[in-house]
């Protein structure tokens, strides 16, 4: 805090002692007193040290932050403080649960089991809106790093959407409070986006998709933030690699039960394990829809694999128990015991020979961010 001499403000530099009348614009916005200085020279000298001040102060904010107090907490991760919910400019087109936060057009065919084929337009509008989500992740993965909040993540993610003329789907959805999901360490899926800095040893899941034109776009990738352990490494690796492996099967006349079976008997030989609570789904016009897509062995999916399906695979795998629970946001998917879960997702177009990967990486020979 800056020193007052006679009622008048004092440079907080060490040694310099003159009027101070400028103040940190960090330190107004988190609410912290002082922290004056006389000149911008003065405030980039001091800014090493001072910038300490602002991480202080968001550790106590965090540490002092409990929502649910008689919530026992599975593993060491905790909610922080949320910001306001972003905008979207009007012009953009809005999916049917924009404003309502529900998806009536999703509802109304809940229950079948039929699997839309798409015709050469639709496809094409696919991959248009597949290839724009992709280019949001990766401003996003390129922001991830020691210190910086999943709001910024969030904040970023947002922007690049509303760049590329795209909503940015899960805003909304049932109520989701973000424009994206980021869940860290042992938290499976559906991390709501906070002030909590990003920790050195953190592997944190960005999950993207956007709304361009009609249609959707879905994707996700597991990050390592800064120095992580080789437990950790593998797990991410192990969860990368079940993805590939069911990339190579995928083709017409596939069934659609058969991807979990791929997925288990790689991550078993890893001794990891498979959430079952949630699964891969169709998307087009709509977020979600059939077929759903389990990630476990021994399912009972309905379906066979044709050329014009797109549907994502994302599989969640665990380093204990393949179980689950909800933190009371009733969004936060936690492993049941606060073990670390990662998890990879691409959406996939069935072609006539094969299969065609939407929202593959474009950059470095498509491999994911965590072997950069």
């Amino acid at each position: 805090m800056a020193a007052k001499w006679k009622g008048i403000q004092l440079c907080e530099t060490p040694n310099c002692g003159l009027e101070a009348k400028l103040q940190c614009p960090t330190c107004i916005k988190l609410d912290i007193k002082g922290s004056y200085f006389c000149s911008q020279s003065c405030f980039k000298e001091s800014w090493g040290i001072h910038k300490l001040v602002h991480k202080k102060s968001r550790e106590v904010e965090s540490s002092a932050y409990n929502p649910w107090p008689f919530y026992t907490f599975t593993g060491n991760l905790r909610p922080a403080k949320q910001t306001p919910r972003r905008t979207v400019p009007a012009h953009i087109a809005r999916p049917d649960y924009a404003d309502t936060s529900i998806p009536l057009s999703e509802q109304k065919l809940r229950g079948t089991t039929s699997i839309r084929v798409l015709n050469d337009e639709e496809i094409e509008s696919m991959r248009v809106a597949c290839k724009l989500a992709r280019e949001v992740l990766d401003e996003g993965a390129a922001a991830a790093a020691v210190g910086v909040t999943t709001d910024e993540i969030d904040r970023i993610v947002h922007e690049a959407s509303v760049e590329r003329e795209c909503y940015p789907s899960p805003l909304n959805y049932h109520g989701f409070p973000k424009s994206c999901c980021t869940s860290i360490n042992e938290v499976i899926c559906h991390g709501i986006p906070d002030l909590r800095p990003l920790v050195n040893g953190d592997i944190c899941n960005i999950d993207v998709t956007v709304y361009h034109r009609g249609y959707h776009g879905d994707l996700n990738e597991t990050l390592l933030i800064g120095d992580v352990n080789e437990n950790a490494k593998n797990l991410v690796k192990t969860t990368w690699e079940c993805l590939q492996k069911v990339t190579e099967m995928l083709r017409p006349g596939v069934k659609y039960r058969d991807v979990g079976t791929v997925i288990q008997r790689h991550a078993q030989s890893q001794n990891y394990s498979v959430v079952r609570s949630y699964c891969g789904h169709g998307i087009h016009e709509l977020f979600h829809t059939t077929p759903s897509v389990p990630h476990y062995a021994k399912n009972k999916a309905i379906g066979i694999m044709k050329a014009g399906h797109t549907f994502t695979v994302e599989p969640m795998i665990s380093e204990g128990t393949w179980k689950d629970e909800q933190w009371p946001d009733n969004w936060t998917a936690v492993t049941n015991d606060g073990k670390l879960s990662a998890q990879f997702e691409e959406t996939f177009l069935i072609t006539d020979t094969g299969v065609e990967v939407l929202t593959r990486r474009r950059t470095r020979g498509g491999q994911p961010y965590f072997m950069d």
